[in-house]
């Protein structure tokens, strides 16, 4: 199959697909989701991002109809189906189905899960960014459907001729972007925002800080500002569908450019190990 669409055991092409008008999602927006990519028809970081997946709904109080082994087992069942192995693997679950209402609706979420062709960056190519202030909420460590907010950033990116848009808070503390984590060198150290409440702790992120540990490359979790991103070494985007971007121009601005040799070290070393959990066997 080209693409291919679950709703609570029920399959089919994407375009084939429908979903009952009570479901809460289309009232409320309400429930979350976590997505990655597969190559060779092997699904990516699969355990970091299902325990993400039902962290974020746990946060919630939303009760996921699968356990987690099962998820896993219906991920890979579904990927096995595709005519390509390099996917983009996303799944979702809502609070339920039922009459408008704000109070909770009872019994389990429903599941949805979406197939579709895809393949990750190698990261060779800069891209370029716009800044724009963070009016999201104050859950953005929940990965929740509510994404408003991100697709207005998204969009005037898209209209500035950039790939993506970095949040900042008052006070010019940069969180993270539209739907990516940003991130800098400095005096040849990783500096990423904290996983506090402002951002969204991301796989990519996860992995990022871990390979440069083991390339003994200092990193600090600590707030930085739009004048330190301006001024940083490097600018590094990282997401699930882009493990590891940099920037080249930001507001119309050049950054970067100044640690070339860092930066191309976790870029090659990043690839690489997603090539090698994901060769083919």
């Amino acid at each position: 199959m080209k693409t291919l669409g679950y709703y609570n055991g029920k399959y089919g092409e994407l375009e084939e697909m429908t979903v009952p008008m009570n479901d809460r999602v289309c009232w409320f927006g309400d429930g979350v989701y976590d997505a990655g990519p597969a190559r060779n028809y092997k699904i990516f970081a699969i355990d970091e991002h299902v325990d993400r997946f039902f962290n974020s709904a746990g946060l919630l109080d939303i009760q996921v109809p699968v356990t987690k082994e099962e998820l896993k087992e219906i991920l890979q069942e579904m990927v096995n189906k595709m005519d390509t192995g390099n996917l983009f693997v996303y799944y979702q679950v809502t609070r339920g189905t039922g009459i408008r209402n704000h109070v909770f609706t009872e019994g389990p979420g429903n599941l949805w899960i979406t197939l579709r062709p895809a393949e990750i960056s190698d990261g060779e190519k800069p891209i370029k960014l716009i800044t724009t202030e963070d009016t999201r909420f104050l859950h953005c460590n929940i990965k929740t459907l509510n994404l408003i907010p991100s697709c207005m950033a998204s969009e005037k990116a898209r209209k500035a001729g950039c790939q993506e848009a970095v949040f900042y808070r008052p006070g010019g503390r940069v969180t993270e972007c539209a739907h990516s984590n940003v991130h800098i060198i400095r005096d040849g150290k990783l500096v990423t925002a904290p996983a506090d409440n402002l951002i969204l702790p991301g796989i990519a992120r996860a992995h990022l800080i871990r390979m440069c540990e083991r390339l003994g490359i200092p990193v600090s979790e600590t707030p930085y500002t739009l004048e330190d991103l301006f001024s940083a070494q490097e600018v590094i985007v990282t997401s699930s569908s882009n493990l590891c971007l940099h920037a080249d121009e930001i507001d119309g601005r050049p950054v970067g450019g100044k640690n070339r040799e860092l930066l191309e070290k976790l870029r090659t070393a990043l690839l690489e190990e997603f090539y090698e959990a994901t060769k083919e066997e």
